[in-house]
């Protein structure tokens, strides 16, 4: 394929709010890349075809000729990649509804409905739930043909070595790595610090790090330059987020710059182990997720305070500060501040001010660009915050 276009389709967008305030359906992390880096792998030039408000993040779309539109919450594997190479001018191809690809003008296409096993995020919970299979399927794409770092002989390895992979740079010491439950990735500059437990499948992506005796269970991802301690359990975190001390998450994504205090909990399973019900943005209301284990959903630049207590299901929104006893509502507006009692406006100033403290420490610029998504969430969010 040479010119491909991820574009967001618009239910599968709000299905997977507020990690789509601030990103493009295909700039989500899922297994060790994001969508749109794999894509990459199988096309010459992916572009990405999002909110308006959001289309400067990713550049203008020059003029193409034979262009692909392939849906942003698409994963591409062997089995859809033929499907979509085969489609012919004005042919798309159909999974339940939901389009996948298309070619040529989308106001004359005819369907082609496919009935092969799809991975397709449809909803803010499939990052964690489809998150095993996407994983494997990455590790074997980034490692294959390729020879792992060594592992330090400080390490107590359990399970088959060819499903551990150490990028160079990484650090990997006196920890206890176990690969029978699924593959392990650490990334580039990675660091893995002494006394940690893993069970894969695992993904650290560059400059992540495991705080002193961190317990993982997968399938978690790590992403670039993430730091956790405690105990995580099948969680995606998107990037430069950190859970740096003791406390448990589970079955739960945080997007980028989250911080989560120390003692931060949160509950995955109800006490009567039924259905977990979370807040859609599309519907403005609990939908249920048909999951006995979901955790906490948060989105990018939020934070919570030492001790903090998170509902089953609980989703948080973009620039919140969620701090104080008790347990807080399960669905916490963009750009609030508060707890349990009461939670009031973040005025935008005080958020900017946060973010770019916590990006200058990075060396990442908050530039306009960010400071104008921001004000756009700022306004579209106002109505959760009455």
């Amino acid at each position: 394929m040479e010119n491909v276009i991820l574009f967001d389709d618009d239910l599968i967008r709000e299905n997977l709010l507020p990690f789509t305030y601030t990103r493009a359906v295909a700039d989500i992390r899922v297994g060790i890349t994001t969508i749109k880096e794999k894509w990459e792998l199988y096309a010459s030039n992916v572009y990405i075809q999002t909110q308006p408000y959001l289309q400067s993040k990713y550049g203008r779309i020059p003029d193409l000729n034979q262009v692909l539109y392939i849906n942003g919450a698409l994963i591409p594997t062997e089995v859809v990649l033929d499907q979509i190479k085969a489609l012919q001018e004005n042919q798309s191809l159909v999974y339940q509804n939901t389009i996948l690809a298309y070619k040529g003008d989308k106001s004359m296409l005819t369907s082609l409905q496919t009935h092969s096993e799809v991975i397709l995020l449809q909803h803010k919970w499939d990052i964690f739930k489809l998150n095993e299979q996407i994983l494997t399927l990455d590790f074997n794409n980034i490692t294959a043909g390729r020879v792992s770092q060594k592992l330090s002989e400080t390490n107590t390895l359990i399970g088959d070595s060819r499903k551990l992979f150490i990028e160079e740079g990484a650090i990997v010491e006196a920890s206890i790595l176990n690969t029978n439950t699924g593959v392990i990735y650490i990334g580039k500059e990675a660091e893995v610090m002494e006394g940690s437990v893993i069970r894969g499948p695992l993904a650290m992506c560059e400059h992540a790090a495991t705080k002193l005796a961190t317990k993982i269970y997968g399938a978690t991802t790590l992403g670039p330059h993430v730091k956790v301690g405690g105990e995580v359990n099948n969680s995606v975190i998107f990037g430069y987020s950190n859970k740096g001390h003791d406390g448990f998450l589970g079955n739960s994504v945080l997007g980028e710059w989250c911080n989560l205090g120390a003692d931060t909990n949160n509950s995955n399973l109800k006490n009567n182990y039924s259905d977990i019900k979370v807040w859609n943005y599309a519907t403005d209301k609990e939908e249920n997720s048909g999951l006995q284990f979901c955790g906490l959903m948060m989105g990018d630049h939020s934070k919570s305070g030492i001790n903090t207590m998170f509902n089953t299901g609980t989703v948080v929104g973009v620039c919140a500060n969620v701090f104080g006893a008790d347990f807080p509502k399960k669905h916490i507006a963009s750009f609030t501040w508060g707890g349990a009692s009461s939670m009031e406006e973040f005025q935008l100033d005080k958020a900017f001010e946060v973010a770019e403290k916590m990006m200058e420490r990075r060396k990442i610029p908050f530039t306009e660009i960010e400071k104008d998504i921001l004000k756009h969430i700022f306004t579209q969010t106002k109505k959760y915050r009455k």
